[in-house]
């Protein structure tokens, strides 16, 4: 596995139905074209995430059809809006099978082993926090469930619903985090309950067989510390014993955890290979520079951990959150750090509309071909051996001159190779003009000179190697300008 790969996320359902008015008829996994496969594997990424593959249900579909505010969602981002259009949540799963309208579960290992086949591995979905309503387990063991009573019923009809279950009418909870209302297209599952937790470890092994690894949707509502605040309920650890137990039968198996609350740590102790970093991602978008540089200061072991991001299904489009300049400038820092580097289907063309998760086709959105061309270049520099598998450290930046503030707002790392050669990635995240010196402590003083290449643009320096190792190499950034260069020393 390479040590800091790549991902890249598309939306199944949306991804299938444009395919189907290509072809004139439902498309499935199978009539993904191998052209659209060899593009991803030729782009760098090692990871293809399928997002909404599995088995959804009549009655999470018929509240995402009635739900007042999420239709008006929808009826902004599609305007010709049909019922068709609105199939479900695809977090409101039925069973862990693939959806029927994608096509056969052979269709699901057949893509796994196409993806296979082009040393890409396959990304799929586990909701670990509830179920849709008409999953099995709500008629056939309904203690798996979260139990309601009729005053908390009365009192929170947001959080709580009474259906006809065999043993008569029951309350449940609708599935939820302790800080929001609940989720009305889905019931809470009950981690207090160890058969529930069997259960569940016996769906990951069933799911293990189809794919290489798991997005584990809101890992850490089930926690114990979470669940107890949450619900008042006791539970036994839930992720350690079902990550050994998948692990047992597949030793590579990988886990990426949705986590936010401060609690990527705590997970990557209970074994998650890669856990959120939305905390990247807000510093960059508060444009809070030294924040951004204290958060690379965290060790190293955490921060190759992190899934670094500048969107997914769950947030804001990247372009539309931030402005082209700022957007280029938080790229560069976001991907050309330790960790994964996760990329959203759309984002490489600059799409500015969300498509929600609800919904099974999106508006055609236009491509910034600016941005396109920008992300073209990064893929291709991030395609390189030393920034997959190379040793990375943040740098200092001294001031150009004793009253020189700005230097404060340049930021540098250094990836070195097994080899001579190493990059140097240096950012001004500022609204301002930038400058100030980056020593380069492990430059060899014994070779002459250095050649220094921007692999993102045209600069081009010859450097003596004496000049940086130290004072440094000198930098005169334009706002949120950035350079990636090569160092390639000169005999």
């Amino acid at each position: 596995m390479n040590s800091y790969p790549s991902l890249y996320q598309i939306n199944t359902r949306v991804w299938l139905n444009r395919l189907s008015r290509q072809i004139g008829r439902p498309a499935t996994l199978n009539d993904i074209p191998d052209a659209a496969l060899d593009e991803f594997a030729d782009l760098g990424f090692h990871w293809i995430y399928c997002l909404s593959v599995w088995q959804t249900g009549l009655m999470a579909r018929q509240v995402s059809r009635s739900n007042p505010q999420w239709l008006a969602e929808y009826r902004e981002l599609l305007p010709d809006l049909q019922a068709e259009d609105i199939c479900g949540s695809g977090f409101a799963i039925t069973s862990y099978t693939l959806n029927t309208s994608l096509g056969e579960t052979d269709s699901l290992v057949r893509l796994r082993d196409r993806l296979h086949q082009r040393g890409l591995k396959l990304m799929l979905d586990f909701v670990p926090n509830h179920t849709a309503p008409d999953h099995a387990w709500v008629q056939e063991h309904p203690g798996y469930y979260v139990f309601g009573t009729e005053d908390q019923l009365a009192q929170q009809p947001q959080n709580y619903i009474k259906l006809d279950l065999p043993q008569g009418p029951t309350i449940l909870a609708y599935g939820r985090d302790p800080y929001f209302d609940g989720w009305p297209d889905t019931l809470q599952l009950n981690y207090g309950n160890s058969a529930l937790q069997a259960a569940l470890v016996a769906e990951l092994l069933k799911i293990s067989h189809w794919c290489d690894g798991l997005r584990c949707d809101m890992a850490m509502l089930v926690l114990p510390e979470i669940f107890q605040r949450t619900w008042g309920i006791a539970t036994d650890p839930f992720w350690p014993q079902a990550i050994t137990a998948v692990r047992q039968q597949h030793s590579d198996f990988v886990f990426m955890a949705e986590v936010y609350w401060d609690m990527e740590w705590t997970l990557q102790q209970q074994g998650f290979d890669y856990t959120y970093d939305k905390r990247l991602y807000d510093r960059l978008k508060e444009q809070s520079v030294q924040a951004v540089r204290e958060h690379f200061w965290a060790d190293l072991s955490y921060q190759q951990r992190s899934a670094r991001f500048l969107e997914n299904h769950d947030e804001a489009r990247a372009a539309s959150t931030f402005p082209p300049e700022i957007h280029r400038a938080a790229a560069i820092l976001t991907f050309c750090c330790p960790g994964l580097r996760f990329f959203h289907q759309g984002q490489l063309q600059g799409w500015t509309q969300k498509i929600s998760v609800h919904l099974g086709r999106g508006p055609e959105q236009p491509t910034d071909l600016c941005l396109e061309d920008f992300y073209q270049k990064l893929l291709s520099v991030l395609r390189r051996e030393i920034l997959q598998k190379g040793a990375w450290q943040i740098l200092g930046v001294n001031p150009a001159w004793e009253s020189n503030w700005t230097a404060s707002a340049l930021l540098a790392f250094a990836w070195q190779g097994q080899g001579v050669d190493s990059i140097l990635v240096t950012v001004n995240y500022a609204p301002h003009q930038s400058q100030g010196y980056v020593p380069l402590p492990w430059i060899a003083l014994e070779t002459s000179s250095y050649h220094l290449q921007d692999l993102m643009g045209t600069a081009d320096y010859h450097r003596s190697s004496s000049d940086l190792h130290g004072p440094g190499l000198y930098l005169d950034l334009p706002a949120w300008g950035y350079h990636i260069f090569s160092l390639i020393p000169v005999p």
